[in-house]
């Protein structure tokens, strides 16, 4: 058996539905019509039987001796012409005084007289007579002293009624096939239509696509989100609510008006292409593309798929800090044999104590570094991280210090969010302070006060054109990579903010940039 489409199903029921509902109106207005034609007759014949009833002829011929002379011709020209099937006149005992068949006349009159000999008017019936099936009226003939004299019997066959009734099928008809055929122009239209809509597929097929559709979107890896033309969520899946972090409900919400970070809401919701964009939500990385709908030509509004980058952003992050030293462990390994050739030279050209005192010198330089860095700062790892920014600070014609009495306290926070935020605010001090004049240096001061933990990096670069701008996705002034630029401040205020801290920007009193971080004591305390 042949695939029926959904179109093609919906257009067999819709038409089986309006013939079984047209056939149905039909015979209940047919039958209403048979009904109406019936009373109609009845109170026809009625109206003809008192009619000739209240004529004084037939009360006179009622005392001639041969009433039927009188009577037949007179009912039979009544007949004529009501167009009724007969016209009967009869004693009070149903004795025929006339009757459309002579031989009939002077026997009893078959049907139901009873009403009509105790004085009813409105007495009729169907019966069956001599002539067959017919629609009767029975009414008396009253004399002055209102003794009922005689009766008057009018009536029309079936068969003649049913004739009647035949008149009004072409009435009936052309009220129902118009409306059957404009009901079912509306069926074809509308499977027209449900035909382009679901692309000529049957209820299975669209039932399976969308089970499958609905797992596919719900198991992949990476997050989507569909957008009409209006900018509004059509679809999201588990994906999307995680990156994003969006509520149960929100199909049919502009896509700027979730609670997402105002970069990335602007984004979405302009409707643009876009390639791999990098954009930060409360907690997340992710990697944003986004490209139009299209089918058949018509636009139906956007895709956008996201990607978690963060981890492989920490990863990159912690591979940066460990380039970083070993460039840093080179740079030194390489200063440690400059400084070894010299001492030898200066041995070798009898100059010992020269060669002693330059030894000593180098040595108390570097010293001086490690030595302030482990007796202020009381984590390990973020320990390392200084020395190792500090050599290779140090390699780029930067100073990088610490502050006197800087102190970082073990529990602040999580070590891995103190990389992150040191680490970026040196990364971006020392590209600043590049960008100065010289001497080039950056300081990193650090103590606990009234109000909590704080943070400052300070370098010798140019300042910041706008202080504010400086924490927000996408600020930077160095060209891009292929890492995505403008995230290392970003990051530092989501961890802040994660340990309930502030972050700000400013510009020093000597002309560089000044950041400052702020932990609330209870991290201190912690």
């Amino acid at each position: 058996m042949a695939r029926l489409s959904l179109a093609a199903q919906l257009f067999a029921l819709q038409a089986a539905l309006v013939v079984l509902v047209l056939g149905g109106v039909g015979v209940a207005t047919y039958l209403q019509f048979a009904g109406d034609n019936a009373r109609e007759t009845a109170e026809e014949m009625l109206g003809v039987a008192h009619t000739l009833a209240a004529v004084p002829q037939v009360r006179e011929a009622l005392e001639e001796p041969d009433p039927s002379a009188v009577l037949q011709p007179l009912a039979e020209a009544v007949r004529a012409d009501t167009a009724t099937d007969f016209v009967v006149v009869m004693s009070p005992q149903g004795v025929r005084y006339s009757h459309p068949d002579p031989s009939e006349i002077g026997r009893v009159f078959r049907g139901t007289i009873g009403p009509a000999v105790a004085g009813e008017t409105t007495f009729t019936e169907t019966y069956t007579g001599t002539l067959g099936p017919s629609v009767r009226s029975v009414v008396p003939v009253v004399d002055e002293g209102g003794r009922v004299v005689a009766l008057v019997s009018a009536g029309r066959t079936v068969t003649a009624v049913s004739r009647e009734l035949a008149g009004r099928l072409p009435v009936l008809l052309a009220i129902a096939l118009p409306a059957l055929a404009l009901a079912a122009l509306g069926s074809w239209l509308v499977s027209r239509w449900l035909r382009r809509t679901t692309h000529d597929m049957g209820p299975g097929e669209l039932s399976r696509m969308y089970e499958y559709y609905d797992a596919v979107l719900h198991s992949v890896r990476e997050g989507l989100v569909l957008l009409d033309r209006g900018g509004r969520v059509q679809l999201v899946n588990d994906e999307a609510r995680r990156l994003l972090a969006l509520p149960a409900e929100v199909a049919g919400r502009p896509v700027d008006e979730l609670g997402l970070p105002d970069v990335l809401g602007s984004a979405l919701g302009s409707g643009e292409r876009r390639s791999d964009e990098i954009h930060l939500t409360a907690d997340r990385i992710v990697v944003v593309n986004q490209a139009p709908a299209r089918w058949g030509g018509s636009d139906l509004g956007t895709v956008v798929t996201l990607r978690d980058h963060t981890e492989l952003r920490a990863l990159s992050s912690e591979l940066e800090t460990i380039r970083g030293f070993a460039q840093s462990l080179n740079a030194q390994a390489h200063e440690a044999a400059n400084q070894l050739h010299t001492v030898v030279s200066l041995i070798e050209l009898g100059r010992a104590e020269e060669a002693l005192t330059y030894a000593t010198a180098e040595l108390e330089l570097a010293r001086h570094l490690t030595d302030a860095v482990l007796a202020g700062i009381a984590v390990p790892e973020l320990a390392a991280l200084v020395v190792g920014k500090a050599a290779e600070a140090g390699e780029r014609g930067v100073e990088l210090g610490l502050g006197e009495g800087a102190q970082v306290p073990a529990g602040i926070a999580d070590p891995r969010d103190l990389v992150t935020i040191v680490g970026n605010l040196l990364d971006n001090a020392v590209d600043a302070a590049l960008e100065g004049p010289e001497p080039r240096w950056v300081r990193l001061d650090a103590g606990c006060d009234a109000g909590g933990f704080v943070l400052r990096v300070t370098d010798s670069g140019t300042g910041l054109d706008d202080p504010e701008a400086a924490f927000t996705s996408g600020f930077s002034t160095k060209p891009t990579d292929g890492m995505g630029r403008g995230l290392g401040l970003a990051l530092v205020r989501r961890a802040v903010h994660r340990h309930g801290g502030t972050v700000s920007a400013g510009n020093a009193p000597g002309g560089g940039a000044e950041l400052r971080v702020r932990l609330p004591v209870r991290e201190v305390l912690s």
